[in-house]
């Protein structure tokens, strides 16, 4: 790394190895300083070390409007580069106050630009293996829920020890999806989802083989530390092999199409596996997908740059516990009470591990959690509104299942297949957000589907006994899924793009666990608004009580969102 002030001479060696396709050039420089203008390095070099000697800007070669001829149009020889570096100090970053700002002063092409090409030309099909990945994890947390009953009556679960089923899949990849993504930073992101994807097809054909509640329990244990381990990971390489602006704007719609395809195709999967097949081939159906995934990471994705550090063991124990008891007290809540003993004792043990990382982490050069992230409303607006939105969404899933098969008698089966007009709703709206983004910013676009939320909730709402399927349910199902393909997309953008090259792992991490806590504390809402309602409104009143509950978080959501984000593509 280049440690450079204006006006002192470069380091006498600057690191590039073997001249790669993309030469590195940083400047640190104190947050203090005042710099302004570009400076000039003509770097000599012979493998893979370099000496650099500053120049002024008028002895730098000038190439603008040559045409090429013999000698000429090719890469200047490795024993002299010139590089021309920016001094202009960036107006943030995401790193603590504390420290100099790292800033990327230069990107300039150098030797083996044909390798580049050829990366050039395999970036989408990686951007489709990527969210794959994503796809293969919301299939799996929305199949299973499907083929409960039959998991109950073939291993013989008991009523409370059903909900593990669940539970412990979510217990785990909430409570490890912070450490996982600096896992991902140290030993790279490309090496860490090949890793948790891997753990998660091992498990899930031990899941299928089981005999036992305690065998696929710990299936279950075992595909969420998978899920944790790959989940940030997918992310942070989607930013990697992506330009900002129209080519990231449609890598991300495509990603959170992956999300909202495989919300709504689990469940109807999981109807016909259970039906046809048995509720083991909820568990199989992963392994043919899992390996494709294998291949097609290994294949078409690069590594993303490593930051290699040591691993904050405190801060890792701290967030482990903290995120574990918090997760289990949300899931809890509604079927123990928010004042119930186990609740209680789960906020207690997560307040005390979530104060602990903070102590920890404001003292460690390397922490699992920057703190920075939530110094700032800019960069904590988003994050918290990625927690809401998921928990209107987990709100509107909840109450659809119950007046499904509640009140208009559906099979499960046939509730699954009800969401599909959810889904379509979201694949045309993320098939045009690629197009809207870059040209009237996430804020106008995230926003605008956050209303669209709120509308749909609300008019969710408003149901009736009376209502049928196509008179209750399906406008507001498309209105949810249009809102939901013009929100997460803007809303994950804008969440990455805070974050420095150095910790896109923890941005990723982030946005991922707020999408955990979001789903638990909308669930967690809805159940115990619904059970304290059911009593005296019956089933359409208690779920229309419960929906008008959830109407709080897309509210919340759009206004944080409306206020404090940044556009990053206008």
């Amino acid at each position: 790394m280049l440690n450079w002030q204006r006006g002192a001479r470069a380091p006498d060696a600057i690191r590039s190895p073997a001249m790669a396709s993309t030469v590195h050039v940083y400047a640190r420089i104190p947050r203090r300083a005042s710099l302004a203008g570009s400076a000039t390095f003509r770097v000599s070099a012979t493998g893979g070390d370099a000496d650099s000697q500053p120049c002024d800007a008028d002895q730098a070669p000038n190439t603008a409007g040559r045409r090429p001829g013999p000698g000429r149009g090719q890469s200047r020889p490795q024993s002299e580069r010139t590089l021309t570096v920016s001094t202009q100090p960036l107006q943030s970053s995401g790193h603590d106050p504390g420290h100099d700002r790292v800033i990327p002063l230069s990107r300039r092409p150098a030797a083996g630009g044909g390798q580049a090409s050829s990366a050039q030309r395999l970036r989408y099909p990686a951007v489709i293996v990527l969210c794959l990945t994503q796809l293969i994890l919301v299939i799996d947390n929305s199949v299973v829920n499907v083929a409960l009953p039959q998991i109950r009556h073939a291993l013989g679960f008991s009523a409370t020890g059903l909900s593990w089923v669940v539970t412990s899949y979510a217990l785990v990849f909430g409570g490890l999806v912070l450490l996982s993504g600096k896992v991902g930073s140290i030993i790279g992101p490309r090496r860490a989802l090949l890793i948790g994807v891997s753990v998660f097809t091992v498990a899930s054909a031990l899941g299928g083989a089981a005999t036992t509640p305690a065998m696929l329990i710990a299936a279950r244990v075992l595909q969420g530390v998978g899920a944790a381990l790959a989940a940030p990971s997918t992310l942070v390489l989607l930013m990697s092999i992506t330009r900002p602006g129209p080519q990231r704007a449609r890598a991300m719609s495509v990603f959170v199409l992956s999300i909202g395809i495989g919300a709504g195709l689990g469940l109807v999967l999981g109807g016909l596996l259970t039906t046809s097949l048995g509720w083991e081939w909820v568990m199989f159906v992963n392994i043919p997908i899992g390996l494709v995934v294998l291949v097609g990471v290994r294949l078409l994705v690069p590594e993303a740059t490593r930051a290699p550090a040591r691993l904050d063991v405190g801060g890792a124990v701290a967030s482990t516990i903290g995120m574990t008891a918090l997760v289990y007290g949300l899931i809890n809540a509604g079927s123990h009470g928010w004042t119930g003993p186990p609740v209680l004792v789960s906020f207690a043990l997560a307040i005390a591990g979530l104060l602990a990382l903070v102590l920890i982490e404001r003292r460690h050069a390397a922490p699992v959690v920057p703190l920075g992230f939530f110094t700032r409303m800019r960069s904590a607006a988003p994050l918290l509104a990625m927690m809401l939105i998921p928990a209107g969404q987990a709100g509107f899933l909840y109450s659809a299942a119950l007046f499904t098969q509640n009140a208009l008698g559906f099979t499960p089966l046939q509730t699954g297949l009800s969401v599909l007009p959810f889904s379509a709703a979201l694949l045309v709206t993320n098939l045009l957000t690629g197009r809207l983004v870059p040209r009237h910013g996430e804020r106008v676009i995230g926003s605008l589907g956050m209303s669209a939320l709120l509308a749909g909730l609300v008019w969710m709402s408003r149901v009736d006994a009376a209502d049928t399927f196509a008179g209750g349910l399906l406008g507001p199902f498309v209105l949810l899924g249009l809102g939901a393909g013009l929100t997460v997309a803007p809303l994950t953008a804008v969440i990455m793009h805070q974050a420095p090259p150095d910790l896109l792992g923890a941005a990723s991490s982030l946005n991922q666990a707020m999408q955990q806590l979001g789903g638990a504390l909308g669930l967690a809402v809805m159940t115990t608004v619904y059970g304290a309602a059911a009593a005296g409104a019956g089933e359409a009143g208690a779920i229309a009580t419960a929906l008008t509950a959830g109407v709080v978080f897309p509210l919340l959501a759009l206004t944080l969102f409306a206020t404090w984000a940044r556009p990053t593509t206008r």
